[in-house]
């Protein structure tokens, strides 16, 4: 387990944009694949966007289009930006770390979370 911080949450209007940053100042960050999850009010968590070691990124289909999920391994900071944001985005937001460098292997860490509010 290591520690990951979140920043950027907020209230914004439909149509309006958050970007979202993760970070650590433990362990070796560019080995892990890191990742976003999101609980809605009432709902369960769920997989929003994931990005491998190396750069290689996955987003939900609900995403898609709209979020992108980016690294700076300097910055030992993991990014999601949201554009476009709808009230069902509304949702607090955690950071994960994987054991894996793939983003296909399991969660390692996670973040405390940071809401996220869309609404006019």
């Amino acid at each position: 387990q290591v520690q990951l911080v979140e920043s950027g949450g907020g209230l914004v209007q439909p149509g309006g944009s958050l970007k979202l940053s993760c970070s650590t100042s433990e362990g070796a960050f560019s080995i892990h694949a890191m990742g976003w999850y999101r609980q809605p009010p009432g709902k369960q968590r769920e997989l929003v966007a994931r990005i491998s070691s190396t750069g290689v990124t996955a987003l939900s289909d609900s995403v898609k289009g709209r979020f992108t999920i980016s690294r700076d391994n300097a910055k030992k900071t993991a990014y999601l930006q949201m554009n476009n944001l709808k009230s069902e985005d509304t949702a607090v937001y955690y950071c994960v770390r994987y054991y894996s460098a793939s983003i296909s292997g399991q969660v390692e860490s996670w973040g405390q979370g940071t809401q996220v509010t869309v609404s006019s």
